[in-house]
């Protein structure tokens, strides 16, 4: 069993004033847009991988009927928490966030005003809800709103390195390139931000109404610059153009996404996508045409110039490079910030905990022995 309490019902939260629901409807989800959206708005360790916009729209996609697992911890018409979560059966029964791995960050949603109350029942739903499951919480950014829930868990809790990520300060231009390591660094990237003037390159940020047609060129660009070369296949598929597109559309309407076209005279030749939150912009995926290469264009100072004057404004943002550690990003001297996987069982499903840590850890040395294979055979 996986809640003690009926689905779509709401209960008073233990000796706090406030009211818990489990949510497992569809419709209900899509109602919660508004209050979710104010939540989202008043937790400032959300990453844009929490608005409603991005979490509904994945669920259309990728969501499974029957396994939409909502908590909600409501103070009068207002959300004060929220855990986004689905029902899985493999490798082992858990309640997982929603996102899969198409999002770099989760996390569940707390109002930064709270005094512990909505976190302490959104952890007791949370441990309602579980049942006979274990909670598996991958890839939360450090300081994410889910350790509060973490701190106060009463069960077996483990937690595990996840992904690397990089990050810079969103600051403007200038600012990133007196980052790099030496002057003559900084010298070749002037110079190709000049190689960009020269061709002619001009940059504009889409409307809402545009989104759709610039996501499709996006998706057209990205199949061609990765044409002959391994591509994460999920990109190309219709399901991740019907997200993507529903998503950055409302998201570009709140001022969470970004959508910016590149061109050079009357033809589109790369478009990005950025995703952006209070405390943290993400350039998510671009698309650039093999000719800007040919024609020496280096397309991450293009996308990088461009994300850095979206983001290097007076808020105190973070500008994160996402997952992935490669040497391009490397060149800009960012922090490596290592995700965390959070996993939290009941008492009677220790045995879960520990099965999926064994297999984390397993994981783990098989990816070490291939660094290692990989580094001896490259000298």
């Amino acid at each position: 069993m996986i809640a003690t309490y009926p689905a779509g019902t709401a209960r008073p939260a233990r000796a706090t004033g406030l009211i818990s629901e489990l949510v497992t409807d569809e419709d209900r989800f899509t109602a919660l847009a508004p209050a979710w959206g104010r939540l989202f708005a008043r937790c400032s360790a959300a990453t844009p991988f929490q608005s409603h916009a991005w979490l509904h729209s994945w669920w259309l996609s990728y969501g499974l009927p029957g396994r939409l697992r909502l908590l909600v911890v409501h103070a009068g018409r207002e959300l004060v928490a929220a855990a986004p979560l689905m029902l899985v059966h493999r490798p082992l029964p858990a309640l997982v966030p929603l996102g899969g791995t198409i999002s770099d960050y989760a996390d569940v949603l707390l109002d930064d005003g709270d005094s512990g109350r909505a976190a302490g029942a959104l952890t007791d739903a949370l441990a309602d809800a579980a049942g006979t499951a274990l909670i598996d919480f991958r890839e939360v950014r450090p300081g994410g709103a889910v350790e509060r829930i973490y701190d106060r868990w009463r069960g077996p809790r483990r937690t595990v390195s996840d992904s690397m990520c990089l990050e810079l300060p969103a600051v403007p231009m200038d600012e990133l390139i007196a980052r790099l390591p030496s002057g003559k660094a900084g010298q070749r990237v002037r110079a190709k931000l000049r190689r960009l003037t020269t061709l002619g390159v001009q940059r504009r940020a889409v409307g809402p109404d545009e989104v759709d047609a610039a996501i499709g060129r996006l998706l057209e660009l990205h199949r061609l610059q990765w044409q002959d070369r391994k591509v994460t296949e999920e990109h190309l598929r219709p399901r991740f153009r019907r997200h993507l597109v529903r998503a950055v559309g409302s998201m570009v309407r709140s001022g969470n996404a970004v959508v910016t076209e590149f061109r050079i005279g009357d033809d589109v030749v790369a478009v990005d996508v950025t995703l952006v939150s209070g405390s943290l912009a993400g350039g998510y995926l671009y698309g650039a045409h093999p000719d800007l290469r040919r024609q020496k264009v280096d397309v991450a100072v293009m996308l990088l110039d461009a994300c850095a004057e979206y983001t290097g404004g007076g808020e105190a943002r973070t500008l994160s490079l996402l997952r992935g550690d490669e040497p391009y990003k490397r060149h800009w001297r960012p922090e490596q910030v290592v995700n965390r996987r959070l996993l939290m069982a009941r008492r009677r499903t220790a045995p879960l905990l520990m099965a999926a840590l064994c297999d984390a850890n397993a994981r783990q040395r098989g990816r070490e022995v291939l660094l290692r294979w990989q580094e001896r055979t490259r000298r």
